[in-house]
């Protein structure tokens, strides 16, 4: 009997060792993509809570995610190979179809449907309109991009002129993406636009005023998406959707959690930040909508923002919606919740 029970002890202890084991091959098989990301904010909390609350290990993905700091530079890595997916403005894919790319970029999926950005000021305004940057200056972020580009279609909108007059708005599109906030801080420019928790944290430090939304004076547009070159699509279909899946899962929760919960699952990836600051960037993305509750890009949306682009002199004519955007793996995430 007591060789039986010393046996069956062993026996145990080896199933054990060999669960434990195979839990661990569970996450070394874990399928890994390269993100590259063009700007790190609270504006893209849906994939930062779906990799801190563990929903793409859940769909069997590991997420390596990189900055570009700029849509150019994004694209660059996709372009490359250095990234498989990128997170950027569908502006991006826009140039490269229209130079004739052969492997081509292409959007499957939407993240965020207004401008992320908020005009930051050196001074206090209790009521400040658009009108309050004439004569002054203002940096924009860099020609081409999207962030500079809608916020010139608001000035224009407003009835307003872009130039270096004293009836004139001065847009600066000179300056690269990721250094637009110390350039603002260490020159004499009046205004700027930042991202959140970027935005609350220099006005924190510096005394500077978030006076207003960028996305709310220029309205709906498909900002911010997921994009892919074709080949990597055609030949990775499942992962993608299961990328995609677990976003929107990220997207899910923020619309049914608390405020104080979903800084819990943002902190891991804005450890450099307060906690307030991270609630005062969700309640600011909360309060300007700026999330799409559908992935699946529209045909009205895209062609609202070649308009912006066409706008500011970056686009001759519109490209087809079709070269740019396939919206087969957004509709089967959306069906997929139903």
């Amino acid at each position: 009997m007591k060789k039986i029970s010393v046996l069956l002890i062993a026996f145990m202890l080896m199933l054990t060792f060999t669960l434990y084991g195979c839990g661990e091959g569970e996450n070394e098989t874990l399928k890994t993509i390269k993100v590259n990301e063009v700007t790190h904010s609270i504006f893209y909390a849906p994939l930062y809570v779906a990799i801190n609350n563990g929903y793409f290990e859940q769909e069997g993905l590991k997420v390596e995610l990189t900055n570009g700091g700029g849509a150019d530079k994004s694209m660059t890595a996709l372009l490359s190979g250095d990234a498989d997916i990128g997170l950027m403005g569908p502006e991006a894919a826009i140039y490269v179809t229209e130079g004739g790319a052969q492997d081509k970029p292409v959007v499957f999926g939407q993240l965020t449907k207004r401008d992320g950005s908020f005009i930051v000021s050196k001074m206090p305004y209790e009521n400040f309109t658009l009108a309050d940057l004439v004569g002054k200056e203002i940096i924009g972020g860099r020609k081409g991009g999207v962030p500079a580009m809608t916020l010139e279609y608001a000035i224009k909108q407003a009835g307003l002129t872009i130039g270096t007059g004293q009836n004139h708005v001065n847009l600066r599109t000179d300056v690269a993406f990721d250094l637009t906030a110390s350039v603002f801080d260490s020159t004499d420019a009046d205004f700027c636009t930042l991202f959140e928790p970027t935005a609350s944290e220099l006005c924190e430090e510096k005394g500077y005023h978030i006076v207003a939304s960028v996305g709310q004076l220029s309205g709906e547009v498909p900002y911010t998406a997921f994009i892919a070159k074709k080949g990597y699509i055609e030949e990775n279909s499942q992962d993608v959707e299961r990328f995609l899946r677990a976003v929107y899962r990220g997207y899910r929760f923020l619309l049914k959690a608390s405020i104080e919960d979903i800084a819990k699952s943002l902190k891991p990836s804005f450890q450099g930040f307060s906690d307030q600051n991270i609630v005062t960037a969700i309640q600011s993305y909360v309060s300007c909508d700026a999330w799409v509750d559908n992935p699946a890009m529209t045909q009205t949306a895209f062609d609202r923002l070649q308009d912006i682009i066409i706008s500011a002199g970056e686009l001759d004519e519109k490209v087809k919606f079709s070269d740019v955007v396939d919206n087969t793996i957004a509709n089967r995430v959306v069906e997929y919740f139903i």
